[in-house]
């Protein structure tokens, strides 16, 4: 079973893992991604690029994915994940993958915004590459400790963001937009996928109105991803809470009372907050009772 790696020093060389996930090479996303990759090694990494259309990967779990376990045996992806990580047992596309996680300082995911999340090929990817052992179903759990997750974990001292592209305006993907603000739609990739197995989570890079974008448009857009990518070591990670650092009941995981902005609900109560205030003593209340925040 392979071990956690810890985190580089300054001035140890710096590694990133880019995966990518579109189908055209020559899209705009194609595009962007080069931008990515000069920009990186630009700035000293050494970067490996999961091109996962380019790879052929494999998007559905099934019983392929387990050659330790007996065909005729009924199959329980959980625990077949699990022994197959133990044993390693996992295919070698999986444990490729994995290596390249262990491997990286900063891992980037780049997609376009497909139904308001991530294409099949790339959740696929997360399915199959985040095994139990792994990313999942890691450390003590007790009265004490809930896991290691969110915060905690063998990803733990990485870094990881997202570069999402989208067809639509900023303004429809804002607080009060028909879409649904655009943290609240990549909560679940952030803040599910990358921070649950110990990640700290940059802001996602997101390009708005990509279709049709003519030369000076998309000059400008490589221009402001360029930026973006130099400031990776010094942006600040989006401010979750840790789970097991005392924001938390355990274990129930429900956030204590008294904690979270004034009129927060919903995805932003994961958030830390200057109106943090602990009172142990006030009962705690359900979402519904919680008021909403509107502009």
């Amino acid at each position: 079973m392979t071990t956690p790696k810890t985190t580089t020093s300054a001035s140890a060389p710096k590694k990133a893992l880019l995966v990518f996930a579109h189908p055209e090479q020559r899209s705009l996303n194609g595009a962007l991604r080069d931008v990515a990759v000069r920009e990186l090694e630009a700035q000293g990494y050494t970067v490996k690029v999961s091109d996962l259309y380019a790879m052929g990967w494999k998007a559905t779990v099934d019983q392929a994915d387990f050659p330790q376990q007996h065909t005729e045996d009924r199959l329980i992806p959980v625990l077949a994940s699990k022994t197959g990580y133990e044993t390693g047992t996992l295919t070698d596309d999986v444990k490729a993958e994995i290596e390249k996680l262990l491997w990286a300082d900063m891992v980037i995911l780049q997609f376009p915004l497909w139904w308001f999340g991530m294409p099949a090929i790339l959740k696929g990817w997360v399915d199959r590459v985040f095994a139990y052992g792994f990313a999942y179903g890691v450390g003590e759990h007790s009265d004490k400790r809930w896991g290691d997750r969110y915060g905690e974990g063998m990803m733990a001292g990485k870094r990881a963001m997202l570069i999402v592209t989208a067809g639509g305006w900023e303004d429809h993907y804002s607080a009060r937009g028909i879409n649904g603000p655009i943290d609240d739609l990549l909560f679940p990739i952030t803040h599910g996928t990358l921070y649950y197995p110990g990640f700290q989570v940059l802001p996602s890079f997101v390009a708005y109105r990509v279709d049709g974008l003519d030369a000076a448009g998309f000059e400008a857009l490589a221009e402001k991803l360029r930026m973006r990518l130099r400031s990776l070591d010094t942006t600040a990670p989006i401010p979750y809470r840790q789970q097991n650092a005392g924001d938390y009941l355990i274990p129930n995981m429900k956030l204590k009372p008294g904690l979270g902005a004034h009129g927060a609900n919903g995805f932003a109560l994961h958030l830390t907050s200057a109106d943090d205030r602990l009172d142990i003593g006030s009962p705690d209340t359900s979402k519904a009772d919680r008021l909403v925040t509107v502009e």
